[in-house]
């Protein structure tokens, strides 16, 4: 779930790196999701990250910048609370959607990337 999350952020991690280039919080967010999933981060440094990420998205005055730095900040957080990977998919979304107008085609972007064996788990009401 985290590496799928951090996939779904750092999608939308160029929205964030554009308008506000002077953080790069969200990025190491993105990398500590990443290696915790791969066991070399512990989860307490994860979390850090990630609240890093969500200072960085406070500090941000773009709502699409605020969004995507929401995004990294729950990829890391997945390291916490499994929850957490399908806020980073919502915030990539919300992001993209203020952005660019084309939330449908994140959310499509997303699901494709997404393994069926997590789909239950991420999305237990779903039919799909």
């Amino acid at each position: 779930m985290a590496i799928w999350a951090s996939d779904c952020a750092e999608h939308v991690l160029p929205i964030f790196e554009e308008i506000t280039p002077q953080y790069d919080r969200p990025r190491k967010a993105i990398e500590a999701a990443r290696l915790w999933a791969r066991s070399d981060l512990v989860m307490v440094d994860a979390r850090k990250a990630a609240f890093a990420a969500h200072a960085a998205a406070r500090a941000a005055r773009h709502a699409a910048a605020q969004a995507a730095a929401r995004a990294a900040g729950h990829a890391a957080a997945t390291a916490h609370v499994a929850e957490h990977a399908r806020h980073a998919a919502a915030y990539a979304v919300k992001a993209a959607e203020i952005n660019r107008f084309a939330g449908n085609a994140e959310s499509d972007w997303q699901l494709q990337r997404l393994p069926e064996s997590l789909r239950p788990a991420l999305y237990p009401n779903s039919r799909d």
